[in-house]
């Protein structure tokens, strides 16, 4: 027959059992909890961290202040060996010959630029104040620009002075080959229309002539106060021998440009000045202008 109960052994030894899986069971609990971190711990264990940062950075700070950066030392001047081998360097320095043609090309083609501008401008001013052909060549020479000899008879005048007197000197100039010289034009430099008929008045071969068909004088009129700057111009008339070519435009030469050696000045016919500088010793640079006066 089957035995349906438990034996009293086995009722015996089931409580140990269980109780012996409950007591692992808590000792396992208990031995995870203790090893996690508790949160109070770490969060404790942060804030020190983060106090000791800050301290190490404020003993940064602190040294960096305390601590003095060596002033900037600017570099001792140049002996005068240093400047000499400085400039012997660049002396030996070689120049491309490709870009020296290249620049004189491009300069070239500047003046030829500038040229026909100047041309059309005084083109147009001639046709605002109503000028023909002859007296708008007058006007270009106002203006424009040309070749000269290697020393151009300059004669500095005013717009102040009688205009017979300054009809007197543009024929003697177109025979020795000279330029008349204004400071400035008479009511300023933004009223063209006085210069052009002050121009036209002393340029014109007969005064009484009127109309396109008037003959003009072959001289150079310029207004430029730079070249009475440069020459220390304070009466006029004043006879100055300058060496090159005196109507260049300002953006071709500047202060240090070539000038007279002397200063003529004195009310007389232009021979007699041309002389008086021959005789302070530049015969050479008056020898063509008398050559070509005393020839017409």
């Amino acid at each position: 027959m089957p035995i349906c109960r438990r034996s009293a052994t086995r009722r015996a030894l089931l409580p140990a059992g269980l109780a012996l899986g409950l007591v692992w069971g808590t000792a396992s609990e208990a031995q995870a909890l203790a090893d996690q971190p508790r949160s109070d711990d770490a969060r404790a264990r942060i804030q020190d961290e983060g106090k000791a940062a800050l301290e190490r950075l404020k003993r940064a700070a602190g040294k960096a202040k305390s601590s003095t950066s060596p002033s900037p030392v600017l570099p001792a001047k140049p002996n005068a060996t240093s400047q000499r081998r400085a400039f012997d360097g660049l002396a030996r320095h070689k120049s491309d010959p490709t870009m020296v043609k290249r620049v004189e090309a491009d300069v070239a083609a500047a003046r030829e630029a500038l040229a026909t501008e100047r041309q059309a401008a005084s083109r147009r001013i001639a046709q605002a104040l109503g000028l023909e052909q002859p007296e708008e060549t007058a006007l270009s020479g106002v203006i424009s620009a040309n070749g000269g000899k290697h020393w151009v008879p300059v004669l500095f005048v005013s717009s102040s002075m009688p205009v017979e007197t300054l009809r007197t000197y543009a024929g003697q100039l177109e025979r020795a080959g000279g330029v008349m010289a204004f400071r400035g034009m008479p009511g300023g430099m933004r009223q063209v229309a006085p210069m052009a008929k002050l121009s036209a008045a002393i340029l014109r071969i007969d005064p009484g002539c009127e109309g396109p068909a008037c003959a003009m004088r072959d001289v150079q009129l310029i207004v430029d106060p730079l070249v009475f700057r440069q020459h220390g111009i304070s009466r006029v008339p004043a006879l100055a021998m300058i060496p090159g070519d005196p109507t260049l435009p300002y953006c071709e030469r500047d202060e240090a440009s070539p000038r007279a050696a002397h200063l003529v000045l004195g009310d007389a016919a232009l021979s007699g000045l041309l002389e008086e500088y021959g005789r302070l010793g530049r015969k050479e640079e008056v020898r063509d202008a008398l050559a070509q006066l005393a020839g017409r």
